[in-house]
């Protein structure tokens, strides 16, 4: 798909990784909807529209289905019709099972999983309409290979993971692609806060020991937004930490 003055809806881009991917589109010249739950920043705005594009903010709660559809006809209403939705936002709430309750567990597949769904599940009417429309959903390694103490995490990203290859069958006859990204270590704030005895013993689980950047993320995403021919896959930015085969 040809990037260039077309729109994408990225969900959690007020920092971070949905961040990074905002900018590597509008290095590539696409209108970008940034969405978080609460207002975003006139800076983060100003960061966008300095690539020479079309920037705007759409607040709301994904896990919410009126509250999504709410969100993809304001987007289309201030900026015209979407092109590109990447399924970003996603929370933790890491606890070992035992200690797990049922709320700790639904709270997470709400935001998650079904956030994910409500999203697609409108927007992927209009692409349908207009036979164009690429998907990105943000998966996890965790999904693949599991992690002590984030069932309920791990749970929801293999859900994406799942959701990811029925909707590329589903959608791909009317030329419309969905795949995932699975992130391993990324160097986010979160990382930074370890000790170097965890970020250690992190490393060398990963063959490439280092771990990966946000940059490295939105490059896959902006590869698959662009390339027609790829659906229904999973791609691990994961240093080979995790390899299927």
């Amino acid at each position: 798909m040809e990037l260039q003055g077309k729109n994408a809806f990225i969900t959690g881009s007020t920092r971070g990784i949905g961040l990074e991917i905002a900018k590597a589109f509008a290095k590539q010249g696409m209108n970008i909807v940034l969405n978080g739950r609460g207002e975003v920043s006139e800076e983060i705005i100003a960061e966008i529209t300095a690539h020479g594009v079309n920037c705007v903010a759409v607040s709301g709660d994904i896990s919410d289905f009126e509250s999504a559809g709410r969100m993809i006809n304001e987007a289309e209403e201030k900026l015209g019709k979407l092109a590109v939705l990447v399924n970003n936002a996603g929370i933790t709430n890491d606890k070992l099972m035992l200690r797990m309750s049922s709320e700790d567990f639904e709270q997470v597949i709400k935001v998650n999983l079904t956030g994910t769904f409500n999203m697609t599940q409108h927007v992927l009417k209009k692409f349908m309409k207009q036979r164009e429309g690429a998907i990105i959903n943000l998966s996890s390694v965790s999904g693949l290979m599991g992690n002590v103490g984030q069932a309920n995490y791990a749970a929801s990203k293999a859900g994406v993971i799942g959701f990811t290859k029925t909707v590329a069958r589903e959608a791909a006859p009317r030329g419309i692609t969905c795949n995932a990204i699975a992130p391993g270590f990324i160097k986010t704030d979160m990382t930074d806060v370890l000790s170097d005895k965890v970020k250690e013993q992190m490393l060398q689980t990963i063959p490439l020991q280092a771990f990966g950047s946000v940059e490295a993320v939105a490059d896959t995403a902006v590869f698959l937004a662009k390339n027609s021919y790829i659906t229904g896959q999973v791609i691990n930015v994961d240093g080979g930490l995790v390899m299927n085969g």
